[in-house]
């Protein structure tokens, strides 16, 4: 359980969102590294959400 508020939630998956394109736009992930990152971040996000909303 967390106390963090959707908005944080939202900003943190931006950030983390953010981090993994500028890795791959460095050439430091590939696509499909890259998408699962960003699947792992909207999953937390998802999880997030719900939780706030109980």
């Amino acid at each position: 359980m967390t106390d963090e508020t959707t908005g944080e939630a939202v900003e943190r998956f931006l950030d983390r969102a953010a981090a993994a394109l500028d890795d791959y736009d460095e050439g430091y992930a590939d696509a499909d590294a890259t998408l699962a990152t960003l699947r792992t971040h909207v999953d937390e996000l998802s999880a997030s959400v719900e939780e706030s909303e109980e």
